[in-house]
C-alpha cells in the first residue's frame, strides 16, 4: 500500500523513479533494514541493491526484489535501460551520491515517503505503545529520585532496565540532569551526584519503532511553580490538538500560555515531534508548520521553560490523535 501511495504521487508529479538511501524510509518501504548501505529505487517494479555484507539479511526480511550492489554505473545502467530520465531522491540524499546521478537523470527532491509516515497504521501504533510502555516501567523501576549515584550511571541504568524489560535500545541518547544543567535543553549526563531538579528525557525502541517522554523532578517553591506552568501549557495544548487544525495552532497553545506568565523568551524550542522508526519524524508543532492535523498521527507535547544558569523544566507526553489526542502511556506527572 505504501509503495502504491507513492506511486500515484510520482505520477502526478511526472516522475519515474524514486531513490530512497535514508535506512528507515527503506525499511518503511521493503521491512529490510540496512546495516551497510542500500539504494532502494522505487518504479513499477521496485528494487533494492543491497551491499554483499547484507545480503542474507535483505533476502531474509524484504517485500521487494533485492540485488547484490554492484558498482554506480552497472545500477545507473539498468535505470537507464528502462527508460527512467526523471529521478527523485530523498532531500538526505548525500552530495557525493547526488553528483552519480545528476548527469544521467533529471533530478527533484521530494518528501514522498515523509508524507506516508506522517499517519501511523494501527500496528504502528501498538509498537509505539509497547515502546512507551517498556520505557515507563524502566523509569519507575530507576526510581531516580531515591537514587545516589551519579548522573551518567543513572542514565546506563535506565537504558539498561529498558532493554531487561524488552527493549532493543534506546530511541536516542538518554538524558538524565540536574540542578543547573536542566537549563540546557539537550543537556549530557555528567559523573556528578545528583543535585536539584533533576530532568530525565528518555525513550525506548521496540520493533523498530521510538518512545519519547520527560519528567522534571522539582524540589522547591521556585521550581514547582514553573512546573505548573509548564503543565498547564502541556495538558491545555494536548487538550486543544484536533484533527483539521494545523500543527503551528497548536504551538501557539503551548506558547502564548508561557509567555502569558512571562516566560515567553525562556520556552526556546518547538513544542513537539512526530516520532515512528525515527525519533524526530514530520510534521512537528512549531510556528512554520502549517500541516494539518490527521488521523493516525502520532506527536510528542513537550513545552519546557529554561532559566540560564539556574534550571529548567520540561514536561513530554506522546499522543496519539483520533478525534482528540490520547496520551501514549500512564506515567504521572509528578513523581
Amino acid at each position: 500500500m505504501h509503495i502504491k501511495n507513492i506511486l500515484n504521487d510520482m505520477e502526478k508529479d511526472n516522475i519515474q523513479a524514486y531513490l530512497l538511501t535514508q535506512f528507515t524510509n527503506v525499511e518503511y518501504i521493503s521491512n529490510y533494514k540496512p546495516t551497510s548501505f542500500a539504494f532502494c529505487v522505487i518504479k513499477e517494479n521496485p528494487i533494492i541493491y543491497a551491499s554483499q555484507m547484507d545480503m542474507e539479511i535483505a533476502n531474509r526480511d524484504s517485500s521487494i526484489e533485492v540485488k547484490q550492489y554492484e558498482k554506480f554505473e552497472t545500477m545507473i545502467e539498468e535505470l537507464k535501460k528502462e527508460g527512467i530520465r526523471n529521478l527523485a531522491i530523498e532531500p538526505s540524499l548525500v552530495y557525493s551520491n547526488y553528483e552519480k546521478f545528476k548527469d544521467d537523470f533529471k533530478i527533484e527532491s521530494k518528501n514522498y515517503v515523509d508524507k506516508q509516515r506522517m499517519i501511523k497504521s494501527s500496528s504502528e501504533i501498538e509498537n509505539i505503545k509497547k515502546a512507551t510502555q517498556i520505557a515507563q516501567t524502566a523509569f519507575k523501576e530507576l526510581d531516580v529520585a531515591n537514587r545516589k549515584e551519579t548522573e551518567d550511571v543513572l542514565a546506563f541504568d535506565l537504558v539498561r532496565l529498558m532493554i531487561e524489560n524488552g527493549a532493543s535500545g534506546e530511541s536516542f541518547d538518554t538524558i538524565l540532569v540536574s540542578g543547573s544543567n536542566t537549563s540546557l535543553p539537550h543537556a549530557i549526563p555528567q559523573s556528578k551526584t545528583l543535585e536539584t531538579p533533576i530532568l530525565v528525557d528518555w525513550g525506548a525502541k521496540y520493533n523498530g519503532y521510538c518512545s519519547d517522554n520527560t519528567r522534571t523532578i522539582v524540589y522547591n517553591e521556585k521550581e514547582q511553580e514553573i512546573l505548573d506552568i509548564v503543565r498547564e501549557s502541556h495538558d491545555k495544548a494536548i487538550k486543544a490538538i484536533k484533527p483539521g487544525l494545523k500543527c503551528c495552532e497548536i504551538d501557539k497553545v503551548s506558547r502564548d500560555i508561557i509567555k502569558e506568565y512571562g516566560y515567553g523568551d525562556k520556552f526556546i524550542h518547538s513544542t513537539g515531534h512526530s516520532l515512528g522508526l525515527d525519533i524526530h519524524e514530520t510534521p512537528t508543532f512549531n510556528a512554520r508548520d502549517d500541516t494539518i492535523i490527521e488521523k493516525g498521527m502520532v506527536i510528542t507535547v513537550e513545552p519546557g521553560i529554561y532559566l540560564e544558569g539556574e534550571f529548567g523544566v520540561r514536561l513530554e507526553d506522546t499522543v496519539a490523535i483520533g478525534n482528540n489526542a490520547k496520551i501514549i502511556g500512564d506515567l504521572p506527572i509528578e513523581l
